[in-house]
């Protein structure tokens, strides 16, 4: 059995963390989306794993390289054009044989998943099998009519009393080779894309045998960057204390706290676990660390500051006497002395962000910023709760910013100074 990780696309509604990197490579509990997905088939015993790339190819290649830091044996196929999930897996057909799973590289799946795929495909010897999930309102899904376990139909979308089916397509597929006819034979969708649902129906319509296997289990789809947050705290949640690292003496730790290599955390910081710290990272002192705060290699962090259920990337500084709460910091960051990040709004309403120029209710009460890679802010600048900062912007000293800033920008705040004489 072999193992096919779509990961070809940016993820718009995740930027701007996807300017300079896939959506499959944000890291979550200091690990990329993807890298979960990998070790899931790993863990399943699928060690054979094709990634098929695309946008910022170079950022997943050097960092899985050829897998095996990981146990398993990767290869990269690109995808040129992003024609589609059809269009995706057609891209394999060259060097494909047998059965194989096909995973969506922003889901994030456990490794008993896959064995319970295995399992079905071998007690049935189905040419498909699609897994399922259920979901309150199908409605901007793929969803799903069985009977039984057998597939009868698929309805892309559907409408208000089209379908009473919950069931939908969770994104995770076992294949044979048919697929690869049947894909030849899909036509293009009313949106441009082929569609591997409309291959799937091609071969039901050739009487092959479908199936689906319902799966009530977590599965865990990661689509805006608030999610994140929550599924970072999911992941954290479950680890256990290693110290890797140097701790100073008068350094106070609650609960499970990972440190890396080469870290020191320095004397008066007070962490309360869970939290996960990269190697060569430098803490303190006086630095307040709270729970499901995950910290990147290289990252600086200055005297009294304050970080709550943060994702704080790579290389990034945060300077002294700053304040970073509910918020997504990208790498190469410079976070001033006296920032502050806000992440409550005066009226306690949830938190709304502009996600491809709509404003979305993120359903969180407390959420900060979202940070582009190579964000500087000056001294003393504080944002509001939801705003979004692109990349390599940088903020002056003192400014107040309640919208959203594109990339490469430049603020500076607009003052007056009334000068009068003092006796």
């Amino acid at each position: 059995m072999k193992g096919v990780i779509l990961t070809a696309g940016e993820g718009t509604r995740m930027r701007p963390l996807t300017l300079t990197r896939p959506k499959t490579m944000v890291p979550i509990a200091c690990k990329p989306i993807l890298q979960y997905n990998v070790e899931a088939l790993r863990d399943a015993g699928v060690s054979e794993i094709t990634l098929i790339v695309g946008y910022h190819q170079d950022v997943i290649k050097n960092h899985f390289k050829d897998g095996s830091s990981l146990g398993v044996n990767i290869k990269y196929v690109t995808q040129e054009e992003r024609l589609g999930t059809a269009h995706a897996i057609g891209t394999t057909a060259n060097i494909m044989e047998g059965t194989f799973i096909i995973l969506n590289g922003d889901i994030i799946v456990e490794s008993q998943l896959i064995r319970d795929l295995i399992d079905k495909y071998k007690s049935t010897g189905a040419k498909s099998i699609l897994t399922l999930t259920q979901v309150n309102d199908p409605s901007s899904f793929g969803v799903v009519e069985l009977d039984g376990d057998k597939i009868t139909n698929l309805i892309e979308k559907p409408a208000p009393g089209e379908t009473s089916s919950k069931w939908i397509n969770a994104g995770i597929y076992l294949f044979d080779e048919d697929i690869f006819n049947a894909i030849k034979d899909t036509p293009k969708s009313l949106r441009g894309e082929y569609e591997i649902t409309d291959s799937i129906k091609i071969q039901m319509d050739n009487g092959e045998r479908v199936l689906g296997m319902p799966y009530n289990d977590k599965w865990i789809d990661v689509g805006k960057p608030w999610e994140l947050l929550d599924v970072n705290e999911h992941y954290l949640e479950g680890m256990e204390s290693e110290i890797h690292g140097e701790i100073e003496e008068g350094v106070t730790i609650h609960g499970p706290v990972f440190v890396g290599e080469r870290t020191i955390i320095r004397s008066g910081s007070y962490l309360m676990g869970p939290i996960y710290i990269g190697k060569d990272c430098d803490i303190g002192p006086n630095t307040f660390l709270r729970k499901c705060t995950c910290i990147g290699n290289g990252v600086k962090i200055g005297n009294a500051v304050e970080i709550k259920n943060s994702i704080i990337m790579d290389d990034t500084n945060i300077n002294h006497l700053s304040y970073v709460g509910d918020s997504i910091i990208g790498a190469n960051c410079n976070i001033a002395a006296g920032t502050n990040i806000a992440n409550l709004r005066f009226d306690d309403g949830n938190v709304k962000l502009t996600i491809k120029r709509d404003r979305i209710d993120s359903g969180r009460r407390k959420l900060g910023v979202i940070f582009a890679d190579g964000v500087k802010t000056g001294i003393n600048s504080s944002f509001n709760p939801g705003v979004k900062v692109g990349l390599n912007s940088k903020v002056g000293a003192g400014a107040i910013i309640s919208k959203d800033i594109p990339s490469n920008k430049l603020v500076l705040p607009k003052q007056q100074h009334i000068i009068l004489d003092h006796k």
